[in-house]
């Protein structure tokens, strides 16, 4: 596969950008090779500065859920830019974006709208310390939740205690009210409100955690967490920046039956576009300013551009129920697959799955938190990752990042990559 044109753009990016990416997860450094520059995406498809074409499994990280440049999506969006781009100030479309969500979402009463899932997720937070009055979080080990101080926490091993920075520039002082446990361990979390009491304002967890491949939550974890919560007057935020709007059309909070207090969303609201949100319970969400004392504030927040592209999508997912049906079938058809090419070929890795996302680890035991998704030969997956980029295949460069469908994916081009794993372990 020639990608000398993509080549060339890398040894211009590093000179003038960070490791020549805008975000670290873009980078090739954990599998090797070269980063593809991306010049266009139409459906499943991804399409590099050399002429190259991919089945695109990242989706964005998750937004193009019905397939890139929709062309619905993609009318709404020339129809609004028509009307300008930006205004800083209040719109008919953030009000019925905002109404849609609460249709949609039977526990979100209110919500603010922001700029990304890093600034929802940033300001889901305060709002959870303001109300409640108290400072102190819960955090899983191996759930990412952006990129903001106090989250960037490196944990130790066993009952977590409070976190250390684990990233240069985080001020100890940061983090020193962060609390981590470990993902599907009640127990872990139990021992921090006994050891913390009347002081932990929010346990905010991704309902299935997609952050370090795809880990789903054991029968009664979640509703665990819920019970746990209600009890010590805490609140429970669920971050479905994945899983919102994806594993069902109400998100994470409607398949498993949880209700969480507060819920983050990030790109998909969007179809793509920088933005995110944030919303819960009325008396909730009547903290945040101007109504309430919690301040968050955006120029770009609700903008105009981003909220049509992202209503016309939400207005799809709604009106097409069968999407969730398609998307599960080819999640479990493909996982079925890739489980069968495992067994025909004796290899003890694991494939762990819910609904449209998938992650194939290359790793011998069952992966059910971090600790264990830390097993994973990331060796072994990063040969397997430019195998299947240089046969078209695009996979994120990473063996802790989930692979997403989207109802853009045919079932040939899923054969096609089946067939390219089959290969690839023949």
């Amino acid at each position: 596969m020639n990608i000398e044109k993509s080549k060339e753009l890398f040894e211009r990016a590093v000179k003038v950008i960070p490791g020549g990416v805008n975000s670290p997860v873009r980078a090739f450094a954990p599998v090797g090779g070269q980063p593809r520059f991306i010049t266009k995406a139409k459906g499943s498809c991804l399409y590099d500065e050399d002429g190259n074409e991919y089945i695109d499994y990242i989706g964005s990280w998750g937004p193009m859920i019905i397939g890139h440049n929709d062309e619905r999506v993609l009318a709404a969006v020339q129809e609004q830019i028509m009307n300008g781009l930006s205004y800083g100030a209040v719109t008919a479309v953030e009000v019925e974006m905002a109404e849609l969500i609460t249709e949609i979402v039977p526990c979100i009463e209110m919500v603010r709208m922001v700029n990304s899932g890093t600034e929802a997720v940033m300001s889901a937070i305060r709002v959870a310390r303001g109300f409640t009055k108290r400072n102190k979080i819960v955090k899983f080990e191996g759930c990412y939740h952006g990129h903001a101080d106090a989250l960037l926490v490196k944990a130790g091993s066993g009952l977590m205690t409070a976190g250390t920075p684990g990233s240069a520039g985080v001020p100890e002082g940061c983090v020193k009210d962060t609390l981590t446990a470990t993902y599907n361990d009640l127990e872990s979390v139990e021992q921090l409100f006994k050891e913390n009491p009347d002081e932990i304002a929010c346990v905010i967890v991704e309902p299935v955690a997609a952050n370090m491949g795809v880990v789903t939550p054991k029968e009664g974890f979640l509703q665990g967490l819920r019970d746990m919560c209600t009890k010590n007057g805490t609140l429970l935020i669920f971050d479905e920046v994945i899983t919102g709007f994806r594993l069902k059309l109400d998100g994470a909070s409607g398949y498993f039956g949880i209700t969480p207090d507060l819920v983050t969303y990030g790109k998909i609201i969007g179809g793509g576009m920088p933005v995110g949100a944030y919303g819960g319970r009325r008396e909730v969400m009547e903290t945040v300013a101007p109504i309430g004392n919690v301040y968050q504030a955006g120029t770009l927040s609700g903008n105009p551009v981003a909220m049509r592209a992202g209503i016309t999508q939400l207005q799809i997912l709604r009106d097409n129920p069968d999407i969730y049906d398609r998307l599960e079938k080819n999640g479990e058809f493909f996982r079925a697959q890739l489980r069968e090419i495992l067994v025909k070929h004796n290899l003890p890795y694991k494939v762990n799955g819910i609904g449209s996302l998938t992650c194939l680890y290359f790793a011998e035991d069952e992966v059910v938190d971090y600790k264990s998704a830390q097993k994973s030969d990331t060796a072994a997956y990063a040969d397997y990752f430019r195998f299947m980029i240089d046969r078209g295949n695009y996979l994120g460069p990473s063996q802790f990042e989930a692979c997403f469908l989207s109802d853009a994916h045919t079932e040939a081009q899923i054969k096609k990559t089946l067939a390219d794993i089959e290969e690839y372990f023949g």
